[in-house]
């Protein structure tokens, strides 16, 4: 119901006249965009085809180095060729050596997946580019002065026993090498492949990976009046397996965003409530054309920190927003408001996953975003294979 989500903004903290505009803001949207669209019934975009995945026997590697450094902040460079590049990328050959995955084992073994794609005649309608769609809307915009976060900081500290236990907050948690993640699954966290992975090696963090899940004070059994912070603990979960697209890892020379993504396995099943991964909709699509995420933000130690904001522009495989941000986010389930076929109604789904700030050089201009990488047909395809382990379950909903 759309009265829950009124619930939502007085977990917020506010600090200045701008927050508290920003407030008011996002409980008008909350309140009152979903239930005038829903009632307006509105025209519900064209089905997805999502392709399978036919995986090959695993073939076992040798055992990583973890040698690599995190990387909290990453940062690429794009111009116009590599803005449309996916378009140009929609041989089946490249396709299916992209989507081929590494397991990494919580004992340091890891193996590599092979794949086949099927139902290659859709790969034409997934490269669209989505500009091409609507027409371009890239503006003119002066420099930024501080990279990841835009003017006045937009950002709100999520606090308070029960707020942090709700959803959907409730489903971002913490990376122990630094990031944010978001459940997908009773066992699985989708998160940054940078957060776990250089593109070359796994981050010395990833040899004893594990989630950390939020957990209030009051709620632990600690008397918060008596302590001298009220920082919610944290309760650790050990990883069981890590699965990294190849189209990440290519060398750290090859590296891009278009494929920042991870999958972890938790050694044990969480009982909190998870969100649902769907295709990335063209933001026309999306409620509000506004997309919103959750995550431990470093420059805020110990906090959850939430944030909304408009989708600036997408191409086939990123999407582009001004959401203010701070290394510590990557990795944060980037999700929007999608109208739900079945259940008729605007659901909150998992529609990318936050990587960091690009550069992007279009007709000699020079603009700065901070980036999403867009749950693409395919790319849904192979997480939901790492999620269910089989293609029946790997359809979208």
């Amino acid at each position: 119901m759309f009265v829950r989500d009124s619930f939502d903004v007085f977990s917020f903290t506010m600090t200045t006249p701008r927050e508290s505009s920003l407030l008011l803001t996002h409980l008008l949207l909350q309140l009152f965009l979903p239930l005038t669209l829903s009632v307006l019934h509105p025209l519900h975009p064209p089905a997805v085809h999502v392709p399978t995945l036919i995986p090959h026997a695993p073939m076992p590697l040798i055992r990583s180095r973890f040698s690599a450094q995190t990387q909290l902040d990453l940062t690429t460079h794009c111009n116009s060729s590599c803005f449309h590049r996916g378009e140009q990328e929609a041989q089946k050959e490249q396709l299916s050596d992209k989507l081929a995955f590494e397991t990494l084992y919580a004992d340091g073994s890891r193996t590599l997946t092979t794949v086949d794609v099927e139902g290659d005649e859709e790969f034409d309608d997934h490269f669209t580019h989505p500009s091409q769609k609507r027409g371009p809307r890239l503006m003119s915009r002066h420099k930024r002065v501080r990279r990841q976060i835009y003017g006045a900081d937009g950002r709100f500290n999520i606090q308070g026993d029960n707020f942090l236990l709700d959803y959907p907050f409730s489903t971002a948690v913490r990376i122990s090498t630094g990031c944010t993640g978001v459940l997908v699954s009773q066992q699985h966290v989708l998160t940054a492949a940078h957060c776990v992975h250089d593109g070359k090696d796994y981050v010395k963090g990833a040899r004893k990976l594990r989630v950390g899940f939020l957990i209030p004070p009051s709620i632990n059994g600690t008397q918060v009046g008596l302590t001298s912070s009220k920082k919610p603990l944290v309760r650790w979960v050990r990883v069981k397996r890590t699965r990294v697209p190849k189209g990440w890892i290519q060398g750290p020379q090859e590296v891009s965003m278009d494929f920042d993504y991870a999958l972890l396995e938790l050694r044990w099943p969480h009982r909190r409530p998870f969100m649902r991964l769907s295709v990335a909709p063209s933001s026309f699509d999306l409620a509000g054309n506004r997309i919103h995420f959750s995550g431990f933000d470093s420059d805020r130690s110990g906090e959850l920190v939430y944030r909304f904001c408009p989708v600036e522009e997408e191409s086939s495989d990123l999407i582009y927003q001004h959401c203010d941000a701070r290394p510590g986010a990557s990795g944060s389930g980037v999700y929007g408001r999608v109208w739900d076929n079945s259940l008729e109604r605007w659901e909150r789904k998992v529609i990318g996953i936050f990587s960091g700030h690009q550069w992007l050089e279009i007709d000699g201009e020079n603009r700065d975003y901070n980036v999403a990488v867009r749950i693409t047909p395919l790319k849904f395809a192979q997480i939901c294979y790492w999620v269910h382990g089989n293609r029946i379950d790997c359809v979208q909903d």
